[in-house]
């Protein structure tokens, strides 16, 4: 099974995203080539770059021969300010538009523009405005649109199984933006990494940029170690700034295939026995921990003391985040106390495409590692196709299935 596992130790930024995979690109001139003749006047270079002694690859964007913002902008190589520029602020209607434009696949065109759904549901939500009010700043940049579409491309082009990533370094300190002197990491980046492994680090800069968060969030299955496997090949991004050390995001294209069966994930399980609480009043309770960051909740019916039926609630949640989401379990539940159990788990990598059908996309959930494979469409999406239609659910999951034969 090809695997591409991203190393974040020093954060993630567009541009360092796409150096890492251009590295590990069989066809670079051909990306290069397709992504000139997206935008006039906006051309695309892979500039070589050395970064406390390690070879990698600087991704620049130029418009009309210039950086924009004179490379001060934030989203370029960190390191840099959130700055307010002199071109124009795009919505998030204007930038789909833009890049539904381009001639490129169509799974390309999907994910870029999930990338930047999911950045102005962070900015809506970090700025208290309604997503269509976003207007963004520097992630709405022409240079940060190619970064976000070269990405979408590069992975089109690898088309790994699964794409994995580590922890993510957010760095500290404070970033200057659009919005003033925010802290680090940025609101719409803290909630765009939501439910992912993070560390602070030891250095005082903005390491995870929006945009990096974004397509991190849009294309990571799977965050932890490197998974088994053989390495066939190793990208290295590099970032504007030089830090005390090397700047850059690796990218490995591994073979895991040949894998032990042995646990690969850690999870936390926190269990409460209650008897004394309506169905109402546990959905809530379920809801608001899903809402803070649960992997997963359910109950279970069971008989307690006293032959009352009651139910075992159970919160499934990132080893992390057990003491927040335990202390959630006490304030919307009637328990005195909840257990912990710290597990380690067996996780298949986890990647979506989109299926054409006869109804419109479907979003297709797919698994693979421990010698086999399986998928299954979204019911969501599925669902969304019968109701917008007026037809039964069941029509349009023969529809995805005659889809994926035909393929």
């Amino acid at each position: 099974m090809k695997t591409v596992y991203f190393e974040c130790a020093m954060g993630a930024a567009g541009d360092m995203l796409m150096g890492a995979l251009y590295e590990l690109c069989p066809v670079k001139e051909k990306f290069l080539d397709d992504m000139n003749r997206l935008l006039p006047g906006v051309t695309l270079a892979a500039e070589p770059v050395r970064r406390q002694g390690i070879a990698g690859t600087h991704m620049r964007v130029l418009i009309h021969g210039r950086e924009e913002g004179d490379g001060q902008g934030h989203e370029h190589g960190h390191g840099h300010h959130h700055a307010h520029h002199h071109h124009e602020h795009r919505s998030l209607a204007d930038i789909e538009a833009m890049i539904n434009a381009f001639p490129l696949p169509q799974p390309v065109l999907e994910n870029a523009g999930k990338t930047y759904t999911h950045i102005a549901q962070a900015e809506s939500a970090a700025h208290g405005v309604d997503t269509g009010e976003v207007h963004f700043h520097e992630v709405g940049t022409l240079d940060a649109v190619m970064d976000v579409t070269g990405v979408c491309y590069l992975l089109y082009l690898l088309a790994p199984e699964a794409v994995c990533a580590s922890a993510v370094t957010v760095g500290s300190g404070t970033v200057r933006t659009a919005h003033g002197l925010l802290p680090v990491p940025a609101p719409a980046t803290a909630r765009l990494l939501t439910g992912v492994p993070v560390t602070a680090g030891d250095i005082q800069a903005e390491l995870c940029t929006p945009t990096g968060a974004a397509l991190l969030r849009t294309f990571v299955g799977n965050w932890g170690p490197m998974p088994d496997g053989v390495i066939q090949g190793c990208g290295h991004g590099c970032g504007t700034k030089d830090f005390p050390r090397a700047n850059c995001l690796r990218a490995f294209l591994i073979d895991s295939s040949v894998r032990a069966e042995t646990p690969n994930d850690a999870v936390t399980e926190l269990k409460a026995n209650i008897d004394d609480m309506t169905g109402e009043a546990l959905g809530y309770a379920m809801d608001r921990l899903l809402e803070a960051g649960a992997l997963d909740v359910s109950c279970t019916p069971v008989y307690m003391k006293k032959n009352r039926p009651g139910v075992v609630l159970t919160c499934l949640c990132r080893p992390a985040d057990g003491d927040r989401l335990a202390a959630e379990m006490l304030r919307h539940t009637s328990t005195f106390g909840v257990r912990r159990t710290d597990c380690a788990r067996y996780t298949m990598a986890v990647s979506s495409e989109t299926v054409e059908t006869a109804y419109g996309p479907i979003s297709r959930k797919a698994g693979a590692g421990y010698g086999m494979s399986k998928s299954k469409p979204e019911y969501d999406a599925m669902a969304r196709a019968a109701r917008d239609r007026g037809i039964p659910l069941a029509v349009v999951r023969s529809a995805f299935d005659q889809a994926e034969q035909a393929k």
